[in-house]
């Protein structure tokens, strides 16, 4: 196999750093895993170093790509913003990585991995125009179009969580209020829940009591096994959020007139309880809707491995 057959992709996560070398069907051959320190900076460049050089050691290749999230600058080299890591903010990490150890890398938001990773080997597979929503903690997005990941002039385009959805509605982390992940991600499934079931708690004994028996101990995967079972309360939230996200889709697909939206995270076990609501509630929202033609709402294939081969194909381009 040619060198540049293989490539390395390294994602970073708030608890492990986790490298593979990845062919060009996408397949992941090695991984190689380090804790990230919590020092962040200057400790997680050596540890991406430690990981990626352990990996060439059985897989000779250049192209390194790094999955991370948060704001990456238009040239892919550095962390201008990095929410979750610490002394990562305005770091050159392609240039640190050559310092320590004399690696050729591209840096890549983790949305934009994920989201080159279904358009080439996923749900959106051989599709030029694809957009993924990934539904977590927070909303992330990315944007395929044209065959080209969106960056914008800055690298930071297509934050599609922070699109103001609800004027002076629930104040978001990012500082403003009515942005798109307070209502659709996991963590507003998890308040509109607790919310819910304060207010009538003889509703929800039966997801009261998966958990520890209190709101407190409810967590998401609750609400989906019990929504699976045909729990009522548990299938309306659900569907509540997928009206949330439908509508949010809606927007999006005339922003950018996608063939297919791609929807990954963690929410997304929930599968057609979450899905089919969005796709009511897209057609409903959509404006001029059965004049043009409108988007598939489809789950992601590639999971938690997507990030790491986005970003390791991509480092081939």
């Amino acid at each position: 196999m040619g060198k540049s057959d293989l490539a390395i992709g390294v994602d970073i996560g708030g608890t492990k750093v986790l490298g593979g070398v990845v062919d060009l069907n996408g397949s992941i051959l090695r991984t190689f895993r380090e804790d990230t320190p919590r020092d962040g900076g200057d400790a997680l460049n050596q540890v991406i170093a430690n990981v990626v050089t352990e990996l060439q050691t059985t897989h000779k290749t250049e192209h390194v790509g790094i999955s991370a999230a948060g704001l990456v600058s238009s040239d892919r080299q550095t962390m201008l913003g990095a929410p979750n890591i610490k002394d990562w903010d305005g770091v050159n990490i392609a240039k640190a990585l050559n310092k320590i150890s004399g690696i050729n890398s591209i840096v890549e938001n983790d949305a934009n991995s994920a989201a080159w990773a279904e358009r080439v080997y996923g749900a959106g597979k051989g599709l030029e125009n694809v957009i993924m929503v990934t539904v977590g903690t927070g909303i992330g997005g990315a944007a395929i179009v044209n065959g080209r990941p969106l960056r914008g002039a800055n690298g930071t385009g297509a934050e599609f969580g922070h699109m103001r959805v609800v004027p002076d509605g629930e104040l978001c982390g990012c500082g403003v209020r009515g942005c798109f992940e307070q209502y659709a991600s996991g963590t507003a499934l998890m308040r509109q829940t607790k919310a819910e079931i304060a207010k009538n708690p003889d509703t929800a004994r039966d997801l009261l009591a998966r958990g520890d028996g209190t709101i407190a101990g409810l967590v998401g995967s609750h609400i989906t096994d019990a929504a699976r079972d045909g729990d009522k309360l548990a299938i309306e939230l659900l569907a509540r959020s997928g009206d949330w996200l439908g509508a949010g889709i809606a927007t999006l697909a005339m922003l950018f007139d996608p063939s297919i939206v791609v929807i990954g995270g963690g929410v997304i076990d929930a599968g057609e309880l979450l899905l089919e609501p969005a796709r009511k509630a897209m057609m409903r929202e959509m404006p001029f809707v059965g004049k043009h033609p409108v988007p598939e709402i489809v789950a992601a294939k590639l999971g938690n491995d997507a990030g790491l081969v986005g970003a390791a194909d991509l480092s081939r381009n």
